[in-house]
């Protein structure tokens, strides 16, 4: 388990130089599984494109919020299917586009649909099983799932 925050932790570490050369968005296509900091993301340049999932806290030590990242990167690829950006923020002072947008209280996590609307917002971890399914309930998810049965033989 503290391997998996590890993991998470050290992909918020990306370099500043990195980051300048490439977008949030084509690094997430390079790399879906990545956990993106809040300070990093703008929401409207995610909108039509991706699910942001941002997850809050007023500490990254906030047991909550270590339990949160721990139920998402132990099913992420359900999450990839589904086009789901993971976002985390945990610097209440910093007031980033995130969480002045989603205006968090403490622990919180957030689902926001392509559209660019707040589907979901849970004050305790919720687990990529439900998330999954809450997904799945979006109808811009029931259209993707529509195509892809189109174009498929």
């Amino acid at each position: 388990m503290k391997l998996l925050i590890n993991i998470a932790l050290a992909a918020l570490l990306v370099s500043p130089a990195v980051a300048q050369e490439k977008t949030v968005l084509e690094r997430w296509e390079e790399m879906p599984t990545t956990v993106f900091d809040g300070s990093e993301i703008d929401l409207d340049a995610l909108q039509w494109v991706l699910r942001p999932l941002v997850v809050f806290a007023d500490t990254p030590n906030d047991p909550r919020f270590r339990q949160q990242i721990d139920l998402l990167m132990a099913d992420i690829d359900q999450l990839v299917e589904r086009d789901v950006i993971i976002i985390t923020d945990t610097d209440p002072d910093a007031m980033s586009d995130v969480r002045t947008t989603l205006r968090p209280r403490g622990y919180m996590m957030a689902l926001v649909g392509k559209d660019g609307r707040v589907a979901l917002r849970k004050p305790e971890p919720y687990d990529v099983r439900e998330l999954s399914r809450s997904i799945d309930k979006m109808p811009l998810r029931q259209q993707e799932i529509a195509d892809r049965r189109t174009v498929q033989p």
